[in-house]
């Protein structure tokens, strides 16, 4: 196998992805949809018409930010979406903020409910 012309970096550039939109994933879990605009060594990333697409469930809603800056330690992925396909599933419905907010406040009790449960039963020792 030859190495002429191999790039060892190939892929590891945010340059090729300036003026594509991106989605971004950040540490705390909120997920990003907008145009690369600039970045840095940091990976701190400037994005153009940003908003922000909270998924609950089967439903989404995507919440505009505008022009927005993110500071590259929160960032744990970034990549191109393909403008070719769409970008939810079809089965996905979008909603109001109001509702998707709604929704996310049920999923998060029930999830608080579900661990205090589990704490509650720990004395049983099923496994």
């Amino acid at each position: 196998m030859s190495w002429a012309g191999f790039d060892p970096f190939y892929g590891t550039s945010l340059a090729e992805n300036l003026d594509k939109k991106l989605l971004v994933i950040l540490r705390d879990g909120r997920k990003l949809i907008g145009i690369l605009r600039s970045f840095d060594q940091f990976a701190n990333v400037v994005i153009e018409d940003a908003v922000e697409r909270i998924i609950v469930g089967e439903q989404f809603c995507d919440v505009s930010l505008g022009l927005y800056i993110i500071r590259g330690e929160n960032v744990v992925l970034i990549g191109e979406l393909d403008p070719a396909r769409e970008e939810l599933p079809s089965h996905m419905q979008r909603v109001s903020y109001k509702m998707i907010e709604e929704a996310r406040k049920a999923e998060r009790e029930a999830t608080e409910l579900k661990g205090s449960m589990r704490k509650r039963m720990e004395f049983l020792d099923l496994e």
